[in-house]
């Protein structure tokens, strides 16, 4: 059976003990069924991966303690996606997979046609977590709170490139990858309905904006940010 692997909020070092979640010493306890002198794999985010021994076990809490760094800590590279929430499941599905590919922020906007007027936050961040857990890296990216994008745009820093992935070039060729913008770098998803006239007139008149074609065929927005991110990661990140 292949080792439990867990985030925790705590820092990680050699011999450094390690406070157990009620619901992580459910997890481990009660459904895992492991016990005290077993060993799991832990990250912080921060400290890369420890092989942590249980030393503590009870219902409500635990203890672990590190016994060996396993994988050093590492960051992706500097990419944002920015998307327009859709319906739960969805969105869910977005979060996970832009964790799993490497994504060092998510950043849900608000835009003139998003259906969702507000996220979970937190379950949205839980989601990231647990993606980070199951792919076996050792950051975990940061779910932004909900904003407009029109506010978005008005506070951004002109040196990250916006990859607006525009609907209306459906039917166009991908762009040649080569000429995307490297980090840091932002890839923009849209709704169901698109973006607005008045979004897209905005977005195209900034200098720091690039379109991008994803291919002949309409994608669904969580198929869109899959495949923006896969371009991305494929030409300038750290698939290469």
């Amino acid at each position: 059976m292949a080792k439990v692997r867990l985030y925790v909020d705590h820092p990680l070092g050699q011999d450094q003990t390690v406070p157990l979640e009620q619901s992580q010493a459910h997890y481990l306890f009660g459904v895992m069924r492991l016990a005290v002198g077993q060993v799991i794999s832990v990250f912080d985010g921060v400290n890369g991966e420890w092989d942590a021994e249980i030393t503590q076990a009870a219902k409500r809490g635990g203890l672990l303690t590190c016994v060996a760094q396993t994988q050093e800590q590492s960051v992706p590279p500097d990419l944002w996606l920015m998307f327009a929430p859709i319906k739960k499941a969805r969105t869910d599905f977005i979060v996970e997979k832009a964790a799993e590919m490497g994504a060092a922020q998510i950043l849900p906007v608000q835009t003139h046609f998003t259906n969702a007027e507000r996220i979970r936050q937190d379950r949205l961040q839980a989601h990231a977590v647990e993606a980070a857990e199951q792919c076996g890296g050792t950051y975990v990216p940061t779910v932004a709170p909900l904003q407009k994008l029109s506010a978005v745009l008005d506070a951004w820093d002109p040196a990250r490139q916006l990859i607006f992935c525009d609907e209306t070039l459906v039917g166009r060729a991908t762009a040649d990858l080569s000429s995307l913008a490297s980090a840091p770098a932002a890839i923009l998803i849209g709704p169901e309905g698109g973006f607005s006239p008045d979004e897209r007139t905005r977005l195209l008149g900034l200098p720091f904006v690039q379109t991008l074609s994803l291919g002949p065929r309409v994608l669904r927005a969580d198929t869109a940010a899959v495949a923006a991110l896969t371009l991305w990661q494929q030409s300038k990140g750290d698939w290469t």
